[in-house]
């Protein structure tokens, strides 16, 4: 019989270890000596040892799972509970426990962790869902839809949460996205639709600038061409693949009008600017004729002047005041110099100034005796208010003498 602190082996090869509840067989031996029994089953415990250490291992510094690890202590211990192994089995099944409590513990830690990533991740998800709700509103479609296409990507790198939760989310997430997409798609088609309505509008706009790009019309049709520009601009913007080629059309028909019309305009300046140099002369050899000395001369020279004063044409419209007014200060002269000689030649005016000046002269001569009189009488008073009435007598007279001379009385 053989034997050591753990186990021993009887006569019959019996092999037996020792527990806190007393012996129990290991098994039977009988291919060898009773020491090389125990030996094989001393082995064998050393190799449970080794698993549990590598398993304790495990279990402090690797992700292994809590089943994991749990499927591996429930193996080992069932070796443990065999009696298969000579050595301290109590010794093994305290370390188990301990393993035991410290997968427990680590499966608490876990699922604490576990909640509290789940709710991050519901409060994360939560916040990109109220985001996305905004964004479903905004007018910005490019930021906004660039967004709502980095929340998507944020989405996928969350834990998914509870089946009925992460449903749920998503929903009101998708529904926001769907809105936007919706949103942005019948803005899109309006605005398709307002730029072809556009695109008609300025191809009539193009056509009409083209057919005036030869009028000589010049006024009526600038102001025309004022017209169809602002036309154009209330017209709003056509497809970006016509709108350039259109308003080349359009600005180059406008070019083609506006260079003719300044090249008219140009010759046309300069022909004004030598009509003005001439008019000037006319207007100073007119000016000569003043002060009227021969008004039947005079008249006449002034006829010559405005005959030819008339076949020149036009003068630029800012110099025209000046250069006119000369030529109608000439006309008045000759008008009032006229109107002076028929006065004077006027047999009726002049029978007419001689009859009031010969009744003025006879009231004065009248007063001039009365004032004698009344001087003589003494009564200063009377000559006095009667010298009155001779002053305002001899002004009418004075006026009516002058009047008289201008006919060459």
């Amino acid at each position: 019989m053989s034997s050591d602190p753990w186990g021993r082996v009887d006569e019959t090869g019996t092999v037996y270890v020792r527990t806190a509840d007393g012996e129990q067989v290991v098994g039977s031996w009988q291919a060898g000596t009773p020491d090389e029994a125990l030996a094989y089953f001393e082995r064998k415990y050393e190799g449970l040892v080794v698993e549990i250490g590598l398993l304790e291992k495990r279990v402090k510094t690797t992700d292994l799972s809590a089943k994991d690890a749990q499927t591996a202590i429930d193996h080992i211990r069932g070796q443990v509970d065999a009696h298969h192994a000579v050595g301290d089995l109590d010794a093994l099944k305290v370390r188990l426990d301990k393993l035991v409590e410290t997968v427990d513990a680590r499966r608490e830690e876990r699922k604490v962790q576990r909640a509290k990533q789940s709710d991050e991740a519901r409060h994360s998800k939560e916040a990109l869902v109220v985001e996305a709700e905004e964004l479903a509103q905004s007018d910005q479609w490019r930021s906004a839809g660039e967004r709502l296409r980095a929340l998507v990507d944020t989405w996928k790198g969350l834990p998914r949460l509870d089946r009925k939760s992460d449903d749920e989310l998503w929903h009101r997430f998708s529904h926001a996205r769907s809105a936007f997409s919706k949103r942005r798609k019948a803005h899109f088609a309006s605005l398709d639709a307002q730029r072809e309505e556009a695109r008609k509008t300025k191809e009539k706009l193009v056509a009409e600038a083209e057919s005036l790009s030869g009028s000589s019309d010049w006024g009526p049709t600038a102001a025309r061409y004022r017209e169809l520009m602002a036309d154009w601009k209330a017209a709003g913007r056509a497809q970006r693949e016509h709108e350039d080629d259109l308003w080349n059309r359009f600005r180059g028909a406008q070019d083609v009008f506006f260079a003719a019309r300044s090249s008219v305009f140009a010759e046309r300046d300069a022909e004004q600017t030598e009509n003005l140099k001439l008019k000037e002369e006319l207007a100073e050899e007119a000016e000569k004729l003043v002060p009227v000395q021969d008004l039947k001369a005079a008249r006449a020279a002034f006829r010559s002047i405005n005959e030819r004063w008339e076949a020149i044409g036009h003068v630029p419209r800012d110099a025209r005041p000046k250069v006119e007014g000369r030529m109608h200060a000439v006309e008045r002269a000759l008008q009032e110099s006229e109107e002076t000689e028929w006065r004077r030649t006027n047999p009726e005016a002049r029978a007419r100034a001689e009859g009031l000046t010969g009744q003025l002269q006879a009231a004065v001569d009248k007063l001039q005796g009365q004032i004698e009189a009344a001087r003589s009488a003494g009564n200063t008073a009377k000559a006095d208010k009667l010298q009155k009435e001779l002053d305002g007598r001899q002004a009418l007279l004075d006026q009516a003498l002058k009047g008289l001379h201008e006919f060459g009385g």
